[in-house]
């Protein structure tokens, strides 16, 4: 086909050439392109988009990004596909979920359709892509503008100068493999779904652009406020915190960062107090609701606004059984509702970022969050670019996350070995955290040594919390060594336990007794949480999980293809037994904490 055409310009290096990829691997489409959209308008590119898998990356090969629309009668060639018409899916998806033949596939994808948007001498144009998994690169009119890693963080194209009169057509590869030097890496727990799988937007700005707006208390300060902002084209802007402030923002060399004397109404989880804050500058205005909270360590104490608390949590994966990663507003409300019936007050988001409504929904109904990005199991710690990939992830969760009041721990990654490359990556990652944010918490989900049954990762000098996942009564036996841990530990900071659980599969296909068993993962639920009221080392505790979840390296007889720790079922409705156990733990442990 396109292999003699002038789009492929030489046949060998089209069918032979295997550094064909090299070209299009800018990584240029990273955190320091972002704006803020905030209160902005957005024209939504959701809905039907033609769509092509590639298994051999032949789209790359041949350039089909050059490819003009033709009707088939008018081409003086066959072409093996069209990116102008045939196939369509629905954006955003996950192709898995659309097409039993493309259950298993990974590999790269191409998605097409025609913007209806015209050039602006007077403003600026932005396209915002939600999260595609996992590389994608983006094409406009032929012409190619960029790439980005990460599966679960939004990032922004400039079309600005690439915009045309008349027809224009955005076209984007999508590459979920999994590799070696990817953030995650080949081997994980949980189902590597593929696609655009978040909303797809074109937001128009004026020349002056409100690229970044962050508003938080002081660190240790309950009277005054701290902003700083990013600003393209605009010397000073003007913030205002309805009913408590309006100032000038002075602006130099794009940036401003000013302290504000108030003292605004706290947020907590029993008075989740948001307020209305916009900020203007030249034509340019962005909004946020914001709410302003303390939250610190003290020895082994965990502090919200002052006072101790301790974290009744629940473990959540961003997962559906009919849409895989896809989420809505029902879905998110439906999450919160059943965390609020377990009683309670935090969630950890697990292993990566979830959807942006997620933290915004939390905010508004006082769930505290514990956010992610996919530094899990074996990374490539040694090599640079895996570094600079998990870098930005971590910065574009940061810079989309941290006006959310409700997200007080940035966790830095899951279950690494100690090692000398992996320390020198977190402990850089950590550092990364606390030079973005300050105001917020850094914790990580640590090993333990279960011959010595001690802590010993040398990351927890890098923390405010560790992370402890823990299977005792699963894949662990003795609850006692839980106690022996902190005796031998006894750890100088908060230990929350970041994981526990037993697998219950109450399909018809489930035993009635033992492993596997509702009864068994309830028995385990009692002995777990009898076990850790009494240590007083543990400072909060997010069981493994709210949902059975899909995840293909789980082929047991009871679970085919799913992790079955949940204690609702995959149909995100039937509670299992174990459910009842930890909420009346936690109504017990809400009204202990009040005395």
């Amino acid at each position: 086909m396109l292999e003699r055409s002038e789009l492929a310009e030489n046949a060998l290096a089209a069918l032979h050439d295997e550094a064909y990829g090299s070209a299009y691997d800018l990584r240029n489409l990273t955190h320091e392109g972002m704006i803020f959209t905030g209160g902005r308008k957005a024209l939504s590119l959701d809905g039907d988009w033609n769509f092509c898998v590639d298994l051999l990356d032949t789209g790359l090969r041949q350039k089909w990004f050059e490819m003009q629309p033709a009707l088939p009668a008018d081409r003086s060639e066959p072409w093996d596909y069209d990116p102008h018409m045939g196939e369509r899916v629905a954006v955003p998806s996950c192709w898995q979920m659309l097409r039993d033949r493309w259950y298993f596939f990974e590999g790269g994808s191409w998605y097409t359709r025609k913007l209806d948007v015209q050039p602006d001498a007077d403003g600026r144009l932005f396209l915002r892509i939600g999260a595609a998994s996992y590389d994608c690169k983006v094409f406009l009119n032929g012409e190619y503008l960029g790439s980005h890693l990460g599966a679960s963080t939004p990032f922004f194209v400039e079309l600005t100068d690439h915009i045309k009169s008349g027809d224009n057509w955005l076209m984007l590869f999508v590459d979920n493999r999994r590799q070696s030097d990817r953030v995650p890496m080949q081997n994980t727990d949980w189902f590597n779904y593929g696609g655009i799988y978040r909303e797809v937007s074109l937001y128009r700005t004026p020349k002056t652009v409100i690229r970044d707006l962050v508003v938080s208390l002081a660190k240790d300060s309950y009277d005054h406020i701290d902003v700083q902002v990013q600003i393209e084209g605009a010397t000073s802007a003007t913030l205002t915190i309805a009913g408590l402030v309006t100032v000038n923002v002075p602006v130099k060399d794009g940036f401003g960062h000013i302290s504000i004397p108030a003292k605004p109404q706290l947020w907590s989880t029993d008075d989740p107090h948001l307020y209305d804050v916009t900020l203007t500058a030249g034509d340019d205005q962005v909004s946020d609701r914001i709410g302003f909270r303390q939250i610190q360590r003290r020895g082994t104490e965990i502090l919200l606004n002052g006072e101790p608390v301790w974290l009744r949590g629940i473990a959540v994966h961003e997962d559906d059984e009919h849409l895989g990663k896809v989420t809505s507003e029902a879905d998110l409300r439906r999450r919160f509702d059943h965390a609020r019936d377990l009683n309670c007050n935090f969630m950890r988001f697990a292993h990566y970022p979830h959807h942006e409504r997620a933290v915004q929904m939390a905010d508004e109904c006082g769930i505290l969050i514990w956010a992610e990005i996919p530094v899990y199991w074996a990374i490539d710690f040694a090599n640079p670019a895996t570094r600079a990939d998990a870098t930005n992830q971590l910065a574009e969760l940061i810079r989309r996350d941290r006006n959310r009041a409700s997200v007080i721990i940035w966790s830095v990654g899951n279950e690494n070995a100690d090692t000398d490359a992996r320390l020198d990556f977190m402990s850089g990652l950590a550092a990364t955290a606390r030079q973005m944010d300050p105001t917020r918490l850094i914790a990580a989900a640590c090993l333990v040594n279960h011959h010595t049954l001690r802590i010993e990762d040398r990351l927890t000098r890098h923390l405010d919390i560790i992370g402890i996942n823990e299977y005792y009564g699963w894949y662990d036996e003795d609850f006692d060594d839980l106690e022996q841990i902190g005796r031998n530990s006894a750890p100088d900071r908060p230990v929350v336990i970041s994981e526990t659980g037993a697998d219950a599969d109450i399909t018809e296909h489930g035993p009635e007794s033992g492993l596997f068993s509702e009864s068994y993962q309830a028995e385990i639920y009692r002995k777990q949480t009898t076990t850790l009221a009494k240590l007083d080392y543990v400072k909060g505790m997010s069981p493994w999980i709210l949902y059975d979840f899909r995840t293909e390296r789980r082929q047991g007889i009871f679970q085919r293809g799913w992790n079955r720790k949940g204690l609702i079922a995959s149909d995100k409705t039937t509670r299992k037994a174990a459910f009842d156990v930890l909420a009346e733990f936690y109504a017990e442990r809400a009204v202990k904490d009040r005395e």
